[in-house]
């Protein structure tokens, strides 16, 4: 019986909390993405270029342009119900 009562209040607390995320911790998620792709992104450019100022350019506007998408992209999944 007092199981049963811990798990139907578990149930009914899981019911309560939104599955949702808050857009600062969207944001921060996107970020922290971005700069792990940037460097990433950075090191190929410079192997293929050979030039470290090409590499950081593109680097940077790379990291500008998909930051922004990221943050786009991952507030429409989170509107998504599909695997929640």
């Amino acid at each position: 019986m007092i199981i049963d009562h811990i798990f139907a209040k578990v149930q009914a607390n899981k019911k309560s909390v939104k599955n949702t995320e808050r857009h600062s911790r969207s944001i921060v998620k996107a970020v922290s993405w971005r700069v792990l792709g940037t460097v990433d992104t950075i090191l190929i450019s410079w192997l293929i270029s050979g030039e470290i100022a090409i590499a950081f350019s593109i680097g940077t506007f790379e990291l500008l342009t998909k930051t922004f998408l990221y943050y786009f992209h991952e507030r429409i999944w989170n509107t998504i119900r599909w695997g929640k």
